[in-house]
């Protein structure tokens, strides 16, 4: 009898445990909601030390003198970068977000409601590790392949026309 209620109540710890495991997603679980970005101004070809730069997304907004590195919400949306310093004219870029091989997983493991949920927070979402503005000009950073270990690698800036 007390063999019994002890498997009983082993058994239920165990099917909470696994419902729990299905409800979280695997992309927020591994990697998170928030991803660190390197920020670096160019002008000339000649790095821009002291350029102030604002970060914008879906998710927030955020601050970073150049060269220097910022956490950010990882979110579905493309994120927006203006770079200002004295004596400079403005550099603008438009960053695109990808989604994580790893959100693909996702579906396979986590369900339907797995990816809901990294979707939901942004933590299906990457942006490049690296984000390089030209100052006085506006630019947008294209997709590019992710690298092994599935972080997003630099982008390479593309002037618009």
């Amino acid at each position: 009898m007390m063999f019994s209620k002890m498997v009983n109540g082993r058994t239920a710890a165990i099917i909470s445990i696994a419902a729990a495991s299905m409800l979280s997603g695997c992309a927020s679980i591994v990697n998170g909601t928030n991803q660190v970005l390197t920020v670096d101004a160019r002008s000339k070809n000649e790095q821009v030390a002291g350029a102030t730069c604002q970060l914008n997304n879906t998710k927030g907004v955020y601050y970073v003198t150049t060269p220097g590195t910022v956490t950010v919400n990882r979110a579905y949306g493309d994120m927006d970068v203006k770079c200002e310093k004295a004596d400079l004219p403005p550099g603008m870029a438009t960053v695109k977000s990808t989604v994580k091989g790893m959100a693909f997983g996702n579906i396979l493991f986590g369900g339907v409601i797995g990816a809901a949920i990294d979707a939901g927070s942004g933590a299906a979402y990457d942006y490049p590790n690296l984000i390089s503005v030209i100052m006085g000009e506006t630019i947008s950073l294209p997709v590019a392949a992710p690298v092994a270990g599935g972080s997003a690698p630099a982008a390479t800036p593309v002037a618009q026309k």
